[in-house]
């Protein structure tokens, strides 16, 4: 997805992933991730992400390439940066790439890519994908130091890891939420002066999202597994909705 980070629209990326678990428990067809991704496209969602992991616990690759040609909105491809991941996003060609780390033991991803670690690797891959048409997103930590090194990787995009932030606001941890928010702040400040377009993801819901929109270099949040739980209550369509509307909520209070 693209746009000005500064704009007054923010968009909503829908992580598919947890459809599929819930295909997978039975190892059959239903639910569809793709009917899904159509549906959530239909209620205003903006985009599709969807994570391709070593293990295929959830989305495999058939998903991959169905919602990309059946699914008219961009595809956000989550990754790990491996060689086998590396020629399927060459294949696919996604809208964009979301290179995240990943531990095939981990339930979900448990924080931001380690970028100056595994800077070689990074090197090599981040080429490929803009030589490809394909935008580079970077999920990391909001520190300056990893920022800086994302720009000059030459990421289009840092992803923030907001999972550190929504876990102290939902568990009552006043002091801690507070400090990470504001870690949150300074991290969209930098990145967006770096030239980066500034995406969160990881754990937000509705009043985290609604919280986080005030913060006006978002761009884009990328959510999955809390609208997914919410869709069995309400339906997919007004979940959707329903973030949106927070999203739009906060965004109006930007400053």
């Amino acid at each position: 997805m693209s746009g000005n980070t500064r704009s007054n629209q923010i968009r909503l990326g829908l992580n598919v992933d947890h459809v599929a678990t819930v295909r997978n428990a039975r190892g059959g067809r239903w639910p569809d991730p793709v009917r899904a991704a159509q549906l959530a496209i239909e209620a205003g969602a903006d985009g599709i992400t969807a994570h391709l992991r070593e293990d295929r616990r959830h989305i495999r690759d058939a998903d991959i390439h169905r919602i990309r040609a059946e699914v008219p909105a961009p595809l956000n491809f989550e990754m790990a940066v491996t060689p086998d991941m590396l020629e399927i996003a060459l294949k696919v060609k996604p809208h964009a790439v979301c290179l995240v780390p990943e531990k095939r033991e981990e339930r979900t991803t448990e924080g931001g890519l380690d970028v100056r670690g595994g800077e070689a690797n990074l090197r090599n891959a981040i080429p490929r994908f803009k030589d490809a048409g394909i935008r580079v997103s970077l999920f990391v930590e909001p520190d300056s130091a990893v920022l800086e090194a994302c720009a000059a990787l030459g990421a289009d995009i840092v992803e923030l890891h907001t999972g550190t932030w929504c876990e102290a606001v939902t568990g009552g941890q006043g002091g801690r939420a507070e400090a990470e928010f504001e870690r949150l702040k300074l991290g969209a400040g930098i990145a967006a002066s770096l030239g980066l377009e500034v995406h969160a993801g990881h754990g937000l819901d509705f009043e985290t999202s609604e919280v986080l929109a005030t913060v006006p270099q978002f761009a884009e949040f990328n959510t999955g597994h809390f609208l997914i739980g919410e869709a069995i209550f309400v339906g997919l369509a007004e979940s959707i909705r329903e973030v949106k509307a927070a999203m739009a909520a906060g965004r109006s209070r930007a400053a």
